[in-house]
């Protein structure tokens, strides 16, 4: 890499493999072997990959818990003009995890910044799904708070991208359940331990897992990937007539939401307006 910034040293940012140990470049291995110093998501899990290449280069903890006084520590190494590589537990630095917090402060101080191509887990989840790689959009992990998740699904309802999240096994059912509710029950492929040995693959609706819970191993890490809102597949005019059939049996506003939805695949969000909307004709 040819420097920009004078005597300044290079921040390589280095994914590293998201579970066979294999899944590292040439490369990659070569950097790690001659910076300066490693700053590492967690220095013990990180100790075994290391070890696995006979990378000796010393290590220092950067996480989310120490972001903001490690970067001021690995910005002056850079300055002193001494290479540091940034990993994570598994994958590409900056996605999903703190690395941006060093990026954006080198960013800033123009240093010399080089990130490496290597493991995702999100690009062999999405060519392995089937769905269209053409135009896509990274979710990652949803907002823990109720609100902002409401506001992002919301947001991407109508989007006819395929979509891209992250989630931990434990909480796959109820993120599931989240989505239905914005984004409707469409098809799904969760790709489960991408890259370890037991990598498998689900593809089915999202309402055929959530009657079907016992099929999915919910050990390991998920990506699921979403097929995007097919513009102007069911019309407004046939929403209202699968709503007035259910509301004619004296069912519910929710429960004729909630068959509609089922019956032909729309978002919740988008069928409870049209529902609140023939409502307030009937007053």
């Amino acid at each position: 890499m040819t420097s920009k910034s004078g005597s300044r040293g290079v921040l390589y940012i280095v994914p590293t493999p998201i579970g066979n140990l294999e899944d590292i470049t040439y490369r990659a291995v070569r950097i790690l072997k001659s910076v300066n110093v490693i700053g590492a998501e967690d220095t013990r899990n990180s100790a075994v990959l290391l070890s696995n290449y006979d990378i000796r280069t010393p290590m220092v903890s950067y996480h989310k818990f120490n972001e903001k006084s490690r970067s001021n520590y690995l910005i002056n190494l850079l300055k002193e003009g001494k290479d540091v590589a940034l990993i994570s537990d598994a994958g590409t630095p900056g996605i999903s995890d703190p690395a941006s917090v060093l990026i954006n402060a080198a960013v800033k101080l123009d240093m010399n910044i080089c990130t490496l191509p290597g493991a995702t887990s999100f690009i062999p989840a999405l060519v392995s799904s089937g769905f269209d790689t053409g135009s896509f959009v990274f979710i990652g992990f949803l907002p823990k708070k109720r609100s902002l998740k409401e506001e992002l699904l919301q947001r991407i309802c109508t989007y006819q991208e395929t979509l891209i999240f992250f989630e931990t096994g434990q909480r796959l059912f109820g993120f599931l359940d989240f989505i239905e509710k914005y984004l409707g029950n469409r098809y799904i492929c969760i790709g489960r331990e991408i890259s370890k040995y037991y990598e498998t693959y689900y593809r089915n609706s999202i309402g055929y897992y959530l009657e079907n819970k016992g099929e999915i191993n919910l050990k390991g890490e998920f990506t699921i990937i979403c097929n995007g809102f097919i513009a102007d597949e069911i019309s407004e005019v046939e929403i209202k007539k699968s709503l007035q059939r259910y509301l004619d049996q004296n069912e519910s506003i929710s429960v004729a939401v909630n068959k509609t939805c089922s019956d032909l695949k729309v978002p919740k969000n988008r069928t409870y307006k049209i529902a609140l909307s023939l409502k307030a004709k009937k007053m």
